[in-house]
């Protein structure tokens, strides 16, 4: 890999094309392989949650993270009773990411509205922190609110709570009241400046995508698919023109808003795929992650593709040993 490994070396879960309850012997695995960590996600899969409740009772070894849960979709009262169940099942080894998620998650698919995300991710931090330390929360908060509520387990060892940021904003709102942040679809390169936002002494928690395949066109094409189903969503096309990439991504934008998804595909110049996502042999995958982590990283999460190699090939090949 190059360089100290990382202390901190996560894989994206649950797999694809494997059911949960498969999902035993590749938490084992990963364990033995040397990763520490498991970052679930929740988009139109598995939820979030349940991925890790599984790896908390099949693999001590592993520390748990969820990146993100969105804030929309649960009361606060269930985010903190889930957070605090997990952290109840695995204690000191589970990490709680909230975020704002985005309106397609939020208002399309489950119906809610997606009103001010940035009082509502404060004042979610600032409920989830009095209420996950036990304390009784009687409060109205600027966009929710809360009356007469305490957990009755508490958990012994609080979770730290991290918050999903692209922009200054949220980066700056992470760095005042979260524990750290969590970076998606970014260049290791943009690391950087994310951090200068965000401030010291926090931990940076980043999924970073890797298509372990020496083909360039093969790989470039599914790196393709993928920027496309994530750069044409609003909040991720402003990241990416604060990043400085609105020239080259204009192309791409306007044909996705024509309709036209081939032109969308073919638009996408190669550099902004190569920077966006790892691929080649298994040590340049490794080199491209360990690039972000000596920008500011702490906690890498691969989300790996094994597009020619199996998927026991890719864990095992880009294990943070080599």
């Amino acid at each position: 890999m190059g360089g100290v490994p990382p202390a901190r070396y996560g894989m994206t879960v649950p797999f694809d094309g494997v059911p949960l309850s498969a999902h035993r012997q590749w938490y084992e695995q990963l364990a033995e392989l040397g990763y520490t960590d498991v970052w679930s996600a929740e988009v139109d899969g598995a939820d979030g949650f349940t991925p890790l409740a599984l790896a908390a009772a099949w693999e001590p070894r592993l520390r748990l993270g969820i990146a993100i849960a969105p804030a929309y979709t649960r009361g606060p009262a269930l985010l903190a009773q889930t957070a605090a169940a997990l952290s109840d099942a695995a204690p000191g080894r589970f990490a709680l990411g909230i975020g704002a998620s985005s309106d397609v998650i939020v208002t399309r698919w489950n119906g809610l509205p997606m009103e001010d995300p940035y009082h509502r991710m404060r004042d979610t931090l600032r409920f989830l922190r009095a209420a996950l330390a036990g304390e009784k929360v009687d409060q109205a908060y600027d966009t929710f609110s809360v009356r007469g509520f305490r957990l009755a387990r508490p958990p012994e060892q609080p979770p730290p709570v991290y918050l999903a940021a692209l922009r200054p904003g949220m980066l700056r709102l992470a760095g005042r009241e979260a524990d750290g942040a969590i970076l998606n679809w970014l260049s290791a390169e943009d690391v950087r400046r994310s951090v200068a936002e965000l401030g010291p002494g926090k931990e940076v928690v980043a999924r970073i995508f890797v298509v372990p395949n020496p083909d360039a066109a093969t790989a470039r094409m599914v790196g393709r698919r993928m920027i496309t189903a994530y750069l044409n969503v609003p909040a991720y096309a402003e990241f990416h023109r604060w990043l400085g990439r609105g020239d080259a991504l204009t192309p791409m934008w306007d044909a996705w808003a024509a309709r036209d998804r081939k032109a969308a595909l073919a638009a996408i110049p190669d550099e902004v795929v190569d920077e966006l996502v790892g691929h080649g042999t298994f040590e340049e995958c490794r080199a491209h992650v360990a690039r972000y982590v000596a920008n500011g990283v702490t906690v890498p999460a691969l989300a790996v593709m094994p597009i020619g190699v199996s998927l026991d090939e890719a864990v095992l090949g880009l294990a943070p040993a080599g």
